[in-house]
């Protein structure tokens, strides 16, 4: 496979709604088609939201009115897979010739979920990802995945697959994705920390793929004009921190800092193969005789009907 370029847009979530995300969304098309970008990777919720310090009105035991309106506000700013905003970044991703991997909240019925979207130029959206275990007080918010959406997919650019956020520090997890032969892990997330930067480089030389982590970034509560229990007012809700790294843990571009934009890499999908020489994890690295994994990807649901005509 010849060299490809891949990218990480670093872009936040727009507090005027969803619609004003897609619309800043599609204001880089310009520099997308620009770069020749092959493959295109965005944030953790970047459509939908993050509601970063939002606690929805909850206390153990009992939820106040306020919180149910907070909630039902963000689930009327969630997209649902069949909507126009999925149909605009489809049109944008064959306009492009780029595959897209984005985050974004997805609406199911009255559920949400935390999903990773795979889009590809003239075929629009080929699989999701739905987040298998939401951090912390997430779960108050967005319902489980389970495994039947933990697809790796064959590109144009490479076998694609998506961890979101903490996923990432999921071992066993990670162990079935390299499994299915992922090639680009993309790493939509809001975590903007080093220690997510030295995660991002464990996984691409532990997986010996190459790692594309989008990260959200947001304004400070000062410049938002909000305030934010135990959070600094000028330091910014989500920093970035964008990067693409190597099969041997370089890091190939960025990390991008507060602010937003594209950064992009000239990739070599054989040095997937020459990294694994020494080290493939699931192949000649594994120990099958001692150890192994068993994933279930049965589709779970709430209400599963035998039976009638």
């Amino acid at each position: 496979m010849p060299h490809i370029t891949v990218a990480a847009l670093q872009i936040g979530s727009d507090y005027a709604g969803k619609a004003a995300t897609l619309a800043n969304i599609l204001r880089h098309e310009e520099a997308i088609a620009a770069s020749g970008a092959q493959l295109v990777v965005m944030p953790e919720a970047v459509l939908g939201g993050y509601p970063k310090g939002e606690h929805f009105g909850t206390r153990l035991g009992y939820r106040l009115p306020e919180g149910r309106e907070a909630f039902a506000r963000y689930h009327a700013n969630a997209v649902d897979l069949d909507g126009p905003e999925i149909a605009e970044l489809a049109d944008l991703s064959t306009r492009t010739g780029a595959t897209l991997v984005l985050g974004v909240i997805e609406r199911a019925g009255a559920s949400l979920f935390c999903t990773a979207l795979f889009i590809e130029p003239e075929r629009g959206l080929v699989a999701k990802h739905r987040k298998l275990m939401p951090t912390g007080t997430e779960r108050l918010i967005w319902s489980q995945g389970d495994g039947s959406t933990m697809p790796v997919v064959d590109s144009r650019a490479g076998k694609l697959g998506a961890a979101i956020c903490w996923e990432n520090h999921m071992p066993l997890f990670r162990t079935a994705m390299y499994a299915k032969g992922v090639e680009i892990w993309c790493a939509p997330t809001v975590d903007e920390r080093d220690i997510w930067r030295s995660s991002m480089r464990h996984i691409a030389h532990e997986g010996r793929c190459f790692v594309i982590s989008a990260c959200q970034v947001q304004p400070s509560p000062a410049e938002l004009g909000m305030t934010m229990e135990h959070w600094d007012a000028d330091r910014p809700l989500i920093g970035g921190g964008s990067m693409i790294v190597g099969p041997l843990g370089d890091v190939l571009a960025g990390p991008l800092e507060r602010e937003t934009g594209l950064i992009t890499a000239s990739i070599d999908m054989e040095d997937v193969i020459r990294a694994r020489y020494d080290l493939d994890v699931v192949g000649h690295y594994s120990r099958p005789d001692v150890f192994s994994l068993h994933v279930d990807e049965r589709p779970r649901s709430g209400a599963v009907f035998t039976g009638g005509e």
